[in-house]
């Protein structure tokens, strides 16, 4: 019996140790959808894919993906990464607009959005349900091209707090970063946002100690990707909790530009990361950690989940590569 009861503890050790970012499974998961099906990045499917599983293997989420019916780019990462219960969709050259894609925000906790630059506007109800699921206290995540997504619609840019491209202007708001001697500017001289060099790695500095950023080494290394400078928008209830330097050598701002950031929006919490380019960008222990902490704050308020011992450091990077 007590060889017996041994082998059990093994196996059970084995398979929470199999589980990448795994932790102890709550009472109650987090409800969680994904929004997606237009973005100028082709890998758009595959990074759906890959937070849906590092997600669940957590054990704090579970995860559905309401894709718009018309889809722009990625078609080939569509069909080799599909998602099990959605609908057929119909590629286009362009972007349209999807009259009938209406998901029921209020059955989850939270909502990623993984639309990016150049996606047809949701309609006008749906902007309005998603508005109120917000205020209600729902939760939000956006990363990387996110903060591209719909430059005309108000209250999305007030939840992302700041934003690039699209015609976005002054008239949208400031541009936010940190100066060399640490003090966090609000710039309101004129000018378009977002820009980015070519992809590098780069030092994450957190600047806030926040549930999400706890325990985090004060700099760590990104592994491969783009840098978004220059990002301006209403930067209301917005927290910048990490940075990162937009080296001028790599075609960059020179200033320390917002990489982490926390918001209000009504009761809602939104986490919103520029991070998450590519697969080899989302495959970073560093943003996986980010986006999944970020993503239980946004639900809960909370974060429970600890920093792996494979963190990066200042100066090496650490991924895990996804397997399917």
């Amino acid at each position: 019996m007590r060889n017996f009861r041994s082998l059990i503890l093994v196996l059970s050790m084995t398979f929470v140790s199999n589980g990448l970012f795994s932790q102890t499974s709550p009472s109650k998961k987090i409800k969680t959808l994904i929004v997606d099906g237009q973005n100028n990045h082709d890998e758009w499917p595959k990074l759906t894919y890959i937070l849906k599983t590092d997600m669940e293997n957590t054990g704090l989420f579970t995860v559905e993906v309401a894709r718009s019916a018309f889809t722009w780019k990625g078609d080939k990462f569509i069909s080799e990464f599909p998602i099990e219960n959605l609908p057929k969709t119909e590629a286009k050259e362009k972007p349209q607009a999807d009259p009938n894609y209406s998901p029921d925000f209020s059955k989850y906790d939270l909502v990623i959005c993984n639309f990016g630059w150049n996606a047809a506007p949701w309609p006008e109800e749906t902007q309005k349900k998603f508005e109120k699921f917000i205020k209600k206290g729902g939760g939000l995540v956006v990363f990387h091209a996110a903060d591209n997504s719909f430059p005309e619609w108000e209250a999305y840019n007030q939840m992302i707090g700041l934003g690039g491209w699209g015609d976005r202007t002054e008239k949208d708001g400031p541009y936010v970063y940190y100066n060399d001697a640490g003090e966090l500017i609000r710039d309101d001289s004129a000018g378009n946002a977002g820009a980015h060099g070519p992809q590098s790695e780069y030092q994450i500095q957190i600047r806030e100690e926040h549930p999400i950023t706890k325990g985090m080494p004060e700099v760590w290394l990104h592994t491969k990707d783009e840098l978004y400078n220059s990002l301006r928008g209403p930067a209301e209830n917005m927290v910048v909790l990490a940075t990162a330097y937009s080296d001028p050598e790599n075609k960059g701002s020179g200033r320390h530009e917002p990489a982490l950031m926390a918001l209000e929006y009504g009761k809602g919490r939104i986490f919103h990361n520029i991070m998450g380019h590519v697969d080899y960008s989302v495959e970073c222990v560093g943003f996986m950690t980010s986006m999944l902490r970020g993503a239980e704050w946004a639900a809960t308020g909370k974060v429970t989940q600890t920093i792996p011992d494979d963190f990066p450091t200042a100066d090496e990077t650490s991924s895990r590569k996804f397997k399917k």
